[in-house]
């Protein structure tokens, strides 16, 4: 082989070792390297492991003290340093001669595709939390005889399920594409669960939004008839709005959980209890709002209750998902997660300090609705930037798979 020939470095580094080893023997015997008293032709040597029967230098145990080299390992001993890979119990396989490789992405592009959704999908998730909270606030206004938290409830639940339904039927592209989702029911797949408690809630919440425009009606003619029934139909579909509103409020949780989006997936326990506490929030701050404050007792403690399992929720999950962690605390997501926190806090304490001011109720209420926008479009764009990095898909699998073995 030609020198000039570029070869592997292991073979390199034989040749190189082979070369020195003979100009040892060389030295030591008074040959030439090369020659057959060099190569140790001719010459016994009772320990050899090689076909020859020369020092072999390289070849035997013996020529290798001989030449100040280091012994070669018996072939039947196991090694000594290195990691063996493969095998039941860790014993047999490959060994690994190299160290594991470091994470990368290809040519820079991320291990997983981004999601494509755009800001109509956190905008979708508030408006649906929105919808869920109003509709559970009227059904409270209703059954305790508040007329106005019922219908300020029933009137911003029409109106939030109305938007939620433009913002997903933007994201399909047509809206035919909502019409060919109810032609099955996959129990086992999120969206086509949320389409159905969408098409169910969406038409209580409006006949008991309706409802609310009876007492304008004429009492004789055509429209009297329409005027006497509209109000206990609502006062049901009020209460139907109700019992679909929690499955309403939780259901976009388990969509995001349901992804391959890391910090998404990882918070599975977390997201539900998240998107339930923002939606009571949001409910209780459109009470505080409208209602005046001797009204407005229900509203302030669903503002606690909501503000208790969000706060919960999102301590854990900044906290409990370790590396995933880390893109609910940086950069937007990060900001966004931590004004809603602020938020939370000054529009529960605002609610219960000002329950006989009109105003700080208001500012209260303003201050639940922007919180939870804040946490919905934190939690949205905390699992979009896990997405983009590849870290936090390739070093929580190598974890998984270092617990395993």
């Amino acid at each position: 082989m030609s020198p000039d020939r570029p070869v592997g470095a292991l073979f390199r580094r034989f040749r190189e070792r082979l070369a020195a080893e003979r100009t040892a023997v060389a030295n030591r015997t008074g040959g030439e390297p090369g020659s057959p008293t060099a190569r140790g032709v001719g010459r016994a040597d009772s320990g050899s492991r090689a076909t020859g029967t020369g020092a072999g230098v390289g070849r035997t145990d013996a020529g290798a003290r001989d030449a100040g080299l280091t012994p070669h390992p018996p072939r039947d001993a196991a090694p000594t340093v290195g990691r063996r890979r493969g095998g039941k119990g860790g014993r047999g396989g490959e060994q690994l001669t190299v160290p594991p490789a470091e994470f990368t992405s290809y040519y820079g592009r991320p291990v997983l595709k981004p999601p494509v959704w755009k800001w109509d999908i956190a905008a979708y998730l508030f408006t649906g939390g929105l919808a869920a909270g109003s509709s559970l606030l009227a059904a409270g206004g209703q059954l305790t005889g508040r007329p106005a938290l019922r219908r300020a409830g029933r009137a911003t639940s029409l109106a939030a399920v109305s938007a939620s339904a433009y913002f997903l039927i933007n994201d399909l592209g047509r809206p035919s594409r909502f019409h060919h989702m109810l032609r099955v029911a996959k129990l086992t797949s999120p969206m086509s669960v949320g389409t159905w408690i969408l098409s169910a809630f969406g038409p209580a919440a409006g006949i008991a939004a309706v409802a609310e425009v009876a007492p304008r009606l004429p009492p004789h003619g055509v429209l009297g008839p329409v005027r006497r029934l509209l109000p206990p139909t609502g006062h049901a579909a009020g209460l139907v709005a109700a019992v679909t509103a929690p499955a309403l409020a939780t259901y976009t949780g388990v969509l995001l959980a349901d992804t391959a989006v890391p910090s998404w997936h990882e918070a599975y326990p977390e997201l539900p209890v998240i998107f339930a506490g923002s939606a009571l929030a949001s409910g209780a701050g459109v009470g505080l709002l409208a209602a005046p404050p001797g009204q407005a007792g229900p509203a302030r403690r669903l503002a606690v209750a909501g503000a208790a399992l969000e706060l919960w929720g999102a301590h854990r999950v900044e906290n409990r998902l370790g590396l995933l962690s880390e893109p609910y605390a940086a950069g937007t997501p990060g900001r966004l997660l931590r004004a809603g926190r602020a938020l939370t806090a000054a529009g529960v304490a605002g609610a219960w300090l000002g329950r006989r001011s009109r105003l700080l109720s208001a500012a209260s209420g303003g201050a639940l609705l922007a919180a939870s926008v804040c946490t919905r479009f934190g939690i949205f764009h905390g699992g979009v930037a896990s997405a983009r990095d590849p870290k936090y898909t390739v070093v929580p699998q190598r974890e998984r798979a270092d617990r395993g073995a």
